[in-house]
């Protein structure tokens, strides 16, 4: 694998447009990392740093930023607000049959993306300003100096920084070697890694030997398992009746239904849902009225609680898992097209049949994909019950991200080179 995998670097090096598109990649995920080091004036850096270290709900929101947030940066949103303005969208097409009817052709899917940029920017300010306004009420010595002017001009400045992280993406997914915004999203998790282990060795002590031991073979074990999960599916036979000179062939084909077909995206959804209660208790900790102050820190201190936490966030996940291949495994729409072009599964009638046999078998699979996805956002916290230890490089959600991205990335590659092989 190691051998195939160099000889394909060696493909990428001696084509020359490859290797301008890889350089070009390189480039703009430096920028990326340079802009997520940029912090913004005025932000405590000491106390910043203390509270994301001791905070679960806000660590894995920096996750997505890839780091940005917890050194205040001029990026320090990310992409979470483009991701969550493509959600809103996604689910708005279930709801509205215009869009619907939008999403089957291509001039219709542009028109969605360039609504979906559009609300970017709104979401970010509205996203940045609560972000802001949470960490002033966690630890109010974060920020010095607010006054209303300051403020707008920080949620502008991050705001924009979520507008130049979008567009870097757009420049990124252009070059076909991956998706962009997936691709930033990597390079902020790989990124943090080295102070992870630079921290492993700084607080190391013989006694936890065993701990790292252990540590290691779980990465190991669930970086396999993320790989055969990612890569599973399951063949459909599908069967096309044709007409040749007067006498019907029968040609073969399948149709592979993936067991992780939603990809993260139910982590991402969960964690959007599961910190939503505590963030919004923190505005009312401090209240006039006894028994809303009091209700407040009930929820802050249940969410905190580790056990409800992953209970919450396991269910989450699962259940966001079956509602997202909802939204994008249509059955009716792949019985129709089958039908129109003289497929069939053998042994199921065409139409309905065809419709509640796919429906029947796309659930069965993605029950096995759900409860994996809900195992791996839960590994860690699973490992510091038990070890009273953090995870020390990875956590489950970022090595499932890291390995779909590089598997979707070489996949991509693999397709540029077969490509132009195929043209020689």
């Amino acid at each position: 694998m190691l051998s195939n995998a160099l000889e394909k670097l060696v493909q990428i090096w001696k084509i020359k447009d490859l290797r301008n598109k890889l350089f070009f990649i390189l480039l703009m995920l430096f920028v990326f990392r340079l802009a997520a080091n940029i912090p913004i004036p005025g932000v405590n850096s000491e106390v910043l740093k203390n509270l994301f270290q001791s905070n679960q709900m806000l660590s894995l929101l920096n996750l997505f930023s890839g780091g940005g947030m917890s050194r205040f940066s001029i990026v320090m949103m990310g992409v979470s607000p483009y991701i969550t303005s493509s959600i809103i969208f996604q689910l708005l097409s279930m709801i509205i049959p215009s869009l619907e009817e939008m999403q089957k052709d291509e001039s219709g899917r542009q028109k969605i993306n360039m609504w979906t940029r559009w609300f970017t920017f709104p979401l970010s300010m509205l996203q940045s300003y609560g972000m802001i306004t949470i960490l002033k009420k966690t630890a109010p010595n974060i920020i010095d100096n607010v006054d209303s002017f300051h403020l707008f001009s920080v949620i502008l400045i991050v705001s924009a920084g979520t507008i130049f992280l979008m567009w870097i993406g757009e420049l990124i997914t252009e070059k076909k070697f991956g998706n962009g915004i997936s691709l930033l999203i990597f390079a902020g998790i790989v990124s943090g890694v080295p102070q992870a282990i630079q921290q492993m060795f700084l607080t190391f002590d013989k006694s936890n030997i065993l701990t790292l031991i252990f540590f290691v073979g779980v990465a190991i074990v669930t970086t396999i398992g993320v790989v055969i999960i990612s890569e599973g599916q399951r063949n459909i036979p599908i069967q096309y009746a044709r007409q040749v000179k007067g006498r019907d062939v029968v040609g073969n084909s399948h149709l592979p239904l993936r067991v992780n077909i939603a990809g993260v995206m139910p982590i991402i959804f969960a964690i959007s849902i599961v910190m939503f209660p505590p963030m919004l208790a923190q505005f009312f900790v401090n209240a006039k009225t006894a028994w809303l102050a009091i209700f407040a820190s009930k929820i802050i201190a249940l969410f905190n609680n580790q056990i409800f936490y992953a209970f919450i966030y396991f269910l989450l996940v699962f259940g966001f898992t079956f509602f997202y291949t909802e939204i994008i495994f249509k059955p009716d729409q792949i019985a129709e097209n089958l039908q129109r072009q003289g497929g069939f599964i053998p042994g199921i009638r065409p139409g309905q049949a065809t419709v509640q046999y796919l429906s029947n078998t796309i659930y069965k699979i993605v029950l096995a994909g759900a409860l994996f996805l809900g195992l791996i956002a839960i590994l860690p916290l699973i490992i510091k019950y038990f070890t009273g230890m953090q995870f020390l490089a990875i956590g489950g959600t970022s090595l499932l991200i890291v390995v779909s991205v590089v598997i979707e990335t070489v996949k991509q590659i693999e397709s540029q080179l077969t490509m132009r092989n195929y043209e020689k």
